[in-house]
Parts: C-alpha cells; sequence; structure tokens
C-alpha cells in the first residue's frame, strides 16, 4: 500500500494514490440547506478512484506467489483499473493485457496504449456468461497464457478492502461522525462496500447511498434480490450486467437510479459551474445525491459526501462533445427561444440604451453590468448595437471620443427573432450575429436578448431541456 511521501518526494507514482481533498459543491448546492461536498479521486495519478485497488489486489497475489517477475497481468474493465494496474505494471515491470467492452472511449483505448498496455476490445452487447465478454475472454486469456494473473476486480476481497483502508478513512478523518450520507455511483461495489463497511463500524447512522445508471441490474437486485436483464446504457465505468461478489448489499442503506441525460448534463455543469472536469459516473453520483436528498430531506446543515470517480479527460470524443449529445437525443432541438431566455440568469432580461448615451456613459454601464455589448433603442425603434471592443478602440484612439454620443459609433443592429422560434433558428442566427433581440408574439417591444454564450451555457448546462 502507499508509504508517507517523506518530505515532499514520492518513491514512485503508486506513492501518489489516494488522499485526495474534499471540495465544496458550492454553486451546484447553492440554496440548498445541507453542505455538499465532493471527494475528488478524480486527483488521483491515473485520473480515477480505481488507483486505490491495484496496488493491494497485486501485493497480495505477489505475497501468494500468484504472480512473479515477468508475469502478465491480465485484467477485465472499464478502463480505469486497467489504468491503475498500468502504472504497477510500468513501475513493476510486468506485461499488462486490458480487456474492454466496445462501448467505452477512444481516450481511454488511447491512454491505455499510452501505458504500453495491450488493449483487446470485446462486445457490450452480449451476457457476461457469453464466451465473447469481456469477462470470459480476461479468464480465457489468463488460462492461455503463460505466468500471467487475472486480479479479477468483480471478485477480488481486495478491491473493497483497498476502500476500507484508504478512502473511508480519508473521509473519517475529514468530517468524523458528522457525515450523513456517502453517495457513490457503483459498479463493482468496491468502493460503496468498503467505505459501507468502515462507516458501519464508525459511524452507523451515516447513511451510505449507491448510484445506479439506468439499465443497470444492481439497483433491481437491492430491491427485490432478483436479477434482472441489463439494458444497454452509455455512462462508463459504473453499473452491471451481473453481480459482482465484491459487491456487499448489506452496508448500502439506499439505492437510486439515474439515467444518461441527467449523469451527462450533470458532469458538464459541474464542469463550467465548480471549475471540475468530472467523467459522466461524477454527474451520475451528483445527480444520484440530489435525487436522494429530495426523497429524503436530510436535516440542515448536514453533511453530504459524493464520491467524484474519475475525470472528464477521457470522455472529450463522447458526453463533452455537443456533436455526439446531439447525435444521441441528450440535446433536445425541439427547445425554444422562450426555454433558453428562462434560464438567462440576468436582471433585466434586456438592458438597452438611447441612441443620446455619451460614450462615457455607455462603457460605464457596460463595465458595471459585465457585458460586452448592447442593443442602441430610442422608444420602439432599434437604432443598432454598441460593443465595449469598438468603444474603446475609438476612445483610445481619441479620448475626446468618451464626451460624445455612441450614435457615431453604432454597429449593425441585432437580429430579431419570436419567443416560439425554434433552437436551430437561433443557432442559424448566432452564426452570423453575436445576439438576437426576443419579441413576444405580436408585440413590439423586446422582451430579451440572447447571446452566443447563453445559448452555449444552455446546450452545455441544460442540455436542451425545456422549463
Amino acid at each position: 500500500m502507499r508509504m508517507p511521501v517523506s518530505h515532499g518526494i514520492a518513491r514512485n507514482v503508486l506513492d501518489l494514490i489516494g488522499h485526495q481533498p474534499l471540495v465544496a459543491l458550492g454553486k451546484i448546492g447553492r440554496g440548498l440547506p445541507f453542505k455538499l461536498y465532493g471527494k475528488t479521486e478524480f486527483l488521483n495519478p491515473g485520473g480515477s478512484v480505481k488507483d486505490r485497488i491495484g496496488p493491494l489486489m497485486i501485493e497480495r497475489a505477489e505475497e501468494e506467489g500468484w504472480l512473479k517477475p515477468g508475469g502478465t497481468i491480465i485484467e477485465a474493465t472499464s478502463g480505469n483499473t486497467g489504468v491503475g494496474l498500468a502504472m504497477i505494471a510500468a513501475v513493476k515491470g510486468y506485461r499488462l493485457i486490458v480487456v474492454m467492452p466496445d462501448k467505452m472511449s477512444t481516450e481511454k483505448i488511447r491512454l491505455l496504449r499510452a501505458y504500453g498496455a495491450r488493449v483487446v476490445i470485446t462486445p457490450t452487447a452480449v451476457p457476461p456468461e457469453s464466451p465473447l465478454s469481456n469477462y470470459s475472454v480476461a479468464r480465457r486469456l489468463a488460462n492461455e497464457i503463460p505466468l500471467s494473473y487475472y486480479p479479477n476486480q468483480y471478485e477480488n476481497a481486495m478491491n473493497p478492502e483497498a476502500h476500507y483502508r484508504t478512502t473511508a478513512p480519508e473521509i473519517f478523518e475529514a468530517l468524523g461522525t458528522d457525515v450523513h450520507a456517502i453517495v457513490i455511483a457503483s459498479g463493482t461495489g468496491g468502493t460503496v462496500s468498503g467505505i459501507g463497511r468502515y462507516f458501519h463500524e464508525k459511524s452507523p447512522s451515516t447513511r451510505i447511498v449507491a448510484v445506479d445508471p439506468k439499465g443497470s441490474v444492481l439497483a433491481h437486485y437491492h430491491r427485490t434480490h432478483e436479477l434482472s436483464k441489463a439494458v444497454p446504457y452509455k455512462v462508463e465505468g459504473i453499473g452491471e450486467d451481473m453481480i459482482p461478489k465484491t459487491f456487499q448489499f448489506e452496508y448500502v442503506t439506499d439505492f437510486v437510479t439515474v439515467d444518461d441525460r441527467e449523469s451527462f448534463q450533470m458532469a458538464r455543469r459541474i464542469a463550467r459551474e465548480e471549475g471540475l472536469f468530472v467523467g459522466g459516473s461524477s454527474g451520475s453520483a451528483v445527480a444520484g445525491a440530489l435525487q436522494w436528498a429530495d426523497a429524503h430531506r436530510p436535516p440542515d446543515d448536514a453533511n453530504i459526501v459524493v464520491i467524484l470517480p474519475d475525470s472528464g479527460d477521457r470522455y472529450l470524443s463522447k458526453f463533452y462533445s455537443d456533436e455526439w449529445m446531439r447525435e444521441n437525443g441528450f440535446i433536445d432541438e425541439t427547445a425554444r427561444v422562450a426555454d433558453i431566455l428562462a434560464v438567462k440568469d440576468f436582471q433585466p432580461a434586456l438592458l438597452s440604451a438611447p441612441s443620446t448615451t455619451t460614450v462615457r456613459a455607455a462603457l460605464e454601464l457596460l463595465r458595471k453590468k459585465n457585458l460586452s455589448q448592447m442593443p442602441v433603442i430610442d422608444g420602439a425603434e432599434v437604432k443598432g448595437s454598441i460593443a465595449e471592443d469598438t468603444l474603446m478602440r475609438e476612445v483610445i484612439r481619441d479620448a475626446s471620443m468618451q464626451d460624445r454620443t455612441i450614435q457615431q459609433l453604432l454597429d449593425p443592429p441585432f437580429p430579431v427573432l419570436r419567443r416560439s422560434a425554434s433552437l436551430p433558428e437561433l443557432m442559424a442566427a448566432l452564426k452570423e450575429a453575436t445576439a438576437v433581440l426576443v419579441q413576444d408574439e405580436g408585440q413590439a417591444g423586446f422582451v430579451g436578448l440572447l447571446t452566443r454564450y447563453d445559448l452555449l451555457t444552455f446546450l452545455s448546462i441544460e442540455g436542451g431541456e425545456s422549463g
């Protein structure tokens, strides 16, 4: 396991695993009566919480003689456990073969190959008992390749043990028994089982909430003790199509289910609002935490900890791509201008200036409202628009321009759209202009202004959902 870093110097990359801090999710949790914290597991050196389980699994294999010098590690994984094992293989001189389902991102495959791992891709849409599943292929390769070892994180007791020894004590060290709930997006069950067992012993009142993607079998099994049929879903690294032996359901207080849309939209919000570049499973966990809190009403000032499992850099070609989101139906093209205007966080909705305004006063108004542009309207007539860059450029050229009216420095007027205009219509308008004015149906006045930034915010954070 990880050794203490002495005098700021680590022996190797494995000493950097763990001790990732909690961070307050101040914007996501704005207005909530409880405190919401994220445990930043994506800051581990391999980019995920899965870094924690590899050292213990491999050390146990070495101690038992299952893995010898010059051997090969073979593992079935959605990618992140593979990265953790790749670091170990690099440090200790083992070969690594990673077996992954084909739904996983290109970034994960390239990342593993960059570490020197051999990557074997298997079909996603096969049952776990199929000889083509990643579990079966990994097991077959381990039987065929001499000096190989298959850690099998789905059955390896060192998986939950690693979280019992490291992740859980770190949370306890930060907050003690003052943790109302810990919310964990679950797959193999190692994280939720290890943390759950630790808090069951140290703080039995702490609720352990598992988050399952819609289509996985885990939540249904927890409720009914019956195995259902898995349905494909797109969020990676969590959920299962079978019941792992490492999942200790007795330590789970509650299960919540979230779908792909909720997961991806929340992950994008976390990146844009909190500055934390996280993966889709982190979106699942935070969305699940808010869903659980809405149903269970935790006490005021309660502390709720959410595990943020991995980094967003391995999903740039997927849900961080607007094109991918649109192709997969996670951005609603039927949204209207009214929907985007409704979520715009600015009061008043429309700020304008008359053409008689001085350049000095216009610049002061733009700075005060943190705007870069503004329509110029006399009564009901649109005269044009002004841009901070244009005004500043003219003032730098001739300081006396500050006391002249903006009428001499107008840019073209912004195009006008009705509130009922569609999202594609707005996109088309904003390809040619930096903003559009919004009008009510059949009315002469204007009710708002939408910029390219407003559109991007709506697409990235709201995912195009109406309302």
